[in-house]
């Protein structure tokens, strides 16, 4: 049995902290080719999900919070909020599943946030054309703050 307690979120949470990414998985499946890949995905604010989708291959892909605060961001093409998501415990929403192909992204809004995330398997990472373009790369930092501070300013 694999049990998900507070103490396992505290040191998935602490690794985080630690992570030049903010943020830190820990695995529920045994192996990347695992047919669904389960995980707590623990993350701190300022780190950035670049907005992707799961198209190729298409996956649907469910968020459940456990703890802190996050905001669910979906985008059209052109990179356009479409809809937005607070998951918050504390005011009772849990979560959300996405269709494959769906533009999406997390902004964490409290320290100390955990995410149980299910995705069809085999692990795949994402190809270049599930990354939006219109988003700035993770490496460009002065650029990703100013996209970070956007989303921001445009949760309702």
């Amino acid at each position: 049995m694999k049990i998900i307690d507070k103490s396992l979120l505290d040191k998935t949470s602490e690794k985080a902290t630690k992570s030049p990414r903010l943020r830190m998985n820990h695995n529920f499946h045994a192996s990347e080719d695992a047919p669904i890949n389960r995980l707590l995905n623990a993350m701190e604010p300022d780190t950035y999900i670049r907005p992707h989708r799961h198209l190729n291959p298409g996956k649907e892909e469910i968020f459940l919070l456990l703890r802190g605060k996050a905001v669910l961001f979906i985008f059209d093409e052109n990179g356009n909020i479409t809809d937005q998501l607070v998951l918050s415990p504390d005011e009772g929403v849990y979560g959300a599943e996405l269709e494959p192909g769906v533009w999406h992204s997390l902004l964490v809004i409290e320290p100390g946030t955990v995410v149980y995330e299910v995705k069809e398997g085999p692990f795949v990472p994402l190809a270049a054309a599930d990354l939006a373009s219109w988003s700035p790369d993770a490496a460009d930092r002065e650029s990703v703050i100013k996209y970070m501070d956007f989303l921001r300013k445009n949760i309702k």
